[in-house]
């Protein structure tokens, strides 16, 4: 037998057999190619499973007020696909310290979905949202801000001021008496005058139902500074409204004067503001 060397192999022949082995240093650990395309394929497969899983689209197609009294809120959208039938759809509002608060939910009808909430007034944000429902994950609509107006007490935030002269007299019924905060009582002496500005800062309307109790003829008047956004007079004994948009108002006066009276202004007065606040 007989060994010889050739090109880093070692070839030992024997009578009628030939025996082959293979030192090839540093090859300990490398990838074969048939693995290597193993594993690119297999990330391949995977990467089209991820794009593959289905998908759940949750849309806001309305957002409005529509009770101004109750403070209704309605918001509209559409989830496709449909859930389940009964599933759950939130109606999520935005709070900067305790982050999405749910204050309404429903149950879809098909793709279509209308939940309604009563809140008071505000500029907040909202979305709709569906938890997970295999074999979609949960799922959420874009933000969509919105200025809910809703009418509320003119009082529900203090009187900034009152005067007058002729002993004038702005008093807002209290709490207890009236729980809506809208009611006051205006007094002065004959040819006097009574003033009171209140906070209409977010708000865009003031609706005022005026009762004259005394025994002669008032002018009650709205104004913005020195501007009289509108007036009206009143027979003795008589009731009326004086309503104005006023967007822009952030200090509404309202004031009555006397124009011809036996003894002096003497007005009982309702008044609403549609708010944002």
């Amino acid at each position: 037998m007989g060994m010889r060397p050739f090109r880093g192999l070692t070839l030992a022949v024997s009578t009628g057999t030939t025996l082959a082995v293979l030192l090839v240093a540093g090859c300990a650990g490398a990838i074969a190619p048939a693995q290597s395309a193993l594993i690119a394929t297999e990330t391949a497969k995977t990467a089209q499973a991820a794009q593959a899983a289905p998908v759940r689209t949750v849309k806001i197609t309305s957002l409005r007020t529509t009770d101004y009294t109750k403070g209704t809120l309605t918001v509209s959208g559409t989830l496709t696909p449909a859930p389940a039938a009964g599933s759950r759809v939130a109606l999520q509002r935005w709070d900067a310290t305790k982050g999405w608060q749910e204050i309404g939910h429903g149950t879809p009808s098909g793709t279509a979905v209308t939940i309604s909430s009563n809140q008071p007034g505000s500029v907040r944000t909202y979305r709709l949202a569906i938890g997970p429902q295999a074999p979609y994950a949960a799922a959420a609509s874009a933000p969509a801000g919105y200025s809910h107006y809703v009418w509320r007490g003119i009082f529900k935030k203090p009187l900034l001021a009152s005067g007058g002269t002729g002993h004038p007299a702005f008093t807002v019924v209290p709490p207890a008496e009236s729980p809506r905060r809208a009611e006051a009582e205006l007094l002065a002496d004959k040819g006097g005058v009574v003033w009171g500005d209140v906070n209409s800062a977010g708000c865009s309307w003031v609706k005022n139902w005026l009762g004259n109790l005394t025994d002669g003829t008032v002018r009650t008047s709205l104004l913005n500074g020195a501007t009289v956004l509108g007036s009206v007079d009143q027979p003795q004994e008589s009731e009326t409204w004086l309503n104005r948009q006023i967007p822009g108002v952030n200090r509404l006066r309202v004031q009555v004067a006397d124009l011809r009276s036996g003894y002096g202004p003497q007005v009982a007065l309702d008044a609403m503001l549609l708010c944002t606040n």
